[in-house]
Parts: structure tokens; sequence; C-alpha cells
């Protein structure tokens, strides 16, 4: 069989679509004596009709050999998406990168990739999409940050450990660090138990305390407003504070921990992925983003 290219897969595959071939033609931007050349021209390459044409207004029926092609055409016409894709990802400057967001990573270490990447490749496309905690997988993006290992056929860098800190009331507790026992049955509000509240209660329990949750609310802004209304406290990441009023806030103190309970943030791509220049860009920023974040904390 004679090479089939691909514009006449896809001409047969709209004529499919449209039933008649005047109304692929103008799907197309072809005219109809283009889409009826490019039909010949595959059924002389597969060596066979394609299409019943019943003549007048009727729509064209594919044959059986038809049937054929075009289901095993339109599998070639996807992978070669999926190539132009990956091609397009691969190429710096005007390239795309897709990266997996978590919420901390968020707030302040992805603007600083982003930011970054646009200033030293203004026509590039990045794609932002929210990673949920639960199963976070890395799939088609070209990198991932979470805070905890993921399965999967992948490669990582850490980038930091983030310490968690507790938000009181003022006066609630003392100066300075604070031991972690003296929260035990302390009122707190916390997230609902999702996989890292979860890991966070362990890490308390570990050291000494079981806090009475008093409420559960998701959003860190959420949970401080319930810690400003007196409520009970908070346990919450440093990311999530930075940049917000509780540190200038009178009705509120924050105080680290002893011992401070911390995850590490990691950044992930695929395994075997030839990375292009842009992902391999925002990995360089995302660990100089990290390394300077570590410093502040």
């Amino acid at each position: 069989m004679a090479d089939v290219e691909l514009r006449h897969l896809r001409t047969m595959a709209a004529i499919a679509e449209e039933g008649t071939f005047g109304r692929a033609a103008a799907r197309l931007g072809y005219t109809q004596s283009s889409v009826s050349q490019q039909i010949a021209a595959l059924e002389k390459a597969v060596g066979g009709a394609v299409f019943d044409r019943p003549g007048g207004p009727r729509p064209v029926r594919t044959t059986p050999l038809g049937e054929v092609v075009l289901a095993h055409g339109r599998d070639l016409l996807t992978k070669s998406e999926v190539l132009a894709d990956a091609v397009d990802r691969f190429k710096a400057g005007n390239g795309r990168i897709d990266i997996g967001t978590f919420q901390g990573a968020t707030k302040l270490i992805l603007p600083a990739v982003v930011r970054r990447l646009l200033s030293e490749h203004p026509g590039c496309d990045i794609r932002l999409s929210e990673v949920g905690p639960e199963d976070p997988r890395i799939g088609d993006l070209d990198l991932l940050f979470h805070y905890d290992r993921i399965d999967g056929d992948v490669e990582h860098v850490e980038l930091l450990d983030e310490p968690y800190l507790l938000v009181a009331g003022a006066g609630a507790f003392p100066d300075g660090p604070v031991p972690v026992k003296l929260l035990d049955d302390a009122p707190m509000v916390a997230w609902p138990p999702n996989v890292h509240q979860r890991w966070l209660e362990r890490e308390l329990a570990g050291a000494g305390a079981r806090p009475r949750i008093v409420f559960r609310t998701a959003g860190h802004d959420t949970v401080v407003s319930m810690v400003r209304v007196g409520l009970g406290s908070a346990v919450l990441p440093w990311l999530a504070l930075q940049g917000s009023d509780v540190w200038s806030d009178d009705r509120l103190s924050i105080h680290r921990l002893r011992p401070s309970p911390a995850c590490t943030w990691y950044l992930y791509w695929p395994t075997g992925r030839t990375q292009s220049p842009l992902a391999a860009r925002a990995i360089d920023i995302a660990v100089e983003a990290a390394n300077e974040l570590a410093g502040q904390m």
C-alpha cells in the first residue's frame, strides 16, 4: 500500500462527519473538487473505494474498507496531534509548559517561576492546573509541585522543608516557641480531615498533643478568621501565612512550635521524557526561589 497522507485522512473524517463532500469542503476551507481529488488519492493508496456515493443530496456512506481506514485514520490523526503538541512543548521561547500546582506552591514559589519565565521568554504558553491532595499524578504535566512523595515513574528535586506555625489569639501562649505538648486538649480550628491534615494531626500526636478540634473549615484565610474571633488556635504552614496580615494583627500571635512539624516540598517531572529547555529553566528558577524562601524561614 502506498503512503497515506494525513491530510487525506483528515478530509475523509470530515466527510464522514458532515455527510457530503460539499459540507466537508466548506468546513475545511477547500473547494469540492479538491476534496474529491484527495479522496481519489486516498482510494488509490488503499486500493479500493472508501465511500459509497449515492449521488444527489443524499449523504455518502463509508464502505467496509472505508470503516477500517477511518478507524485507524482517526487514531493516526490523534497521534499526529499529540506529536505536534509534544514538539510545541519542547520548543523554548514561544513553547508551552504545563505545571501542576498545589495551594502553598501557588502562593509564593510558583509566581516566581511564572514571572521569570515570562520575563525570559515573553511568548511562552504557561498552563497551570490545580492538583488535589488525595491522589496526585503527573499525567501529561511537564512539572508538578507537591508537598509529599507521589507514585508513578517520576524524578524530583527537594525544594524546601516548610515549618508549621501556631496561630493563636494574642496572649493565649507565652512569647517565643511553644512546646507542642501545650496544645494537648487545647481548642483548635483545623482543615477537614484530608490526607495532609491527617498527617499534621499524627505529627502533633507523636509529639504528645491531641488538640480538641472545635471547628473544621477549608481555606487558610477562613481558618485564621475563626482563630481571630476566638474559637481556638490553629497550626498552619509557613507559606500559607506569608504575605497575609496575620503578622501585624494585634489580635493574633504567631509562634514556632517545639518540636516543629515540617513537610518537604518537591518538584516532580516524568522520568524518561526529554525535557524542553523551558521546563529545565523552570526547575532551576523553582530551586532558586525555594532557596530564597528557606533563607527567610
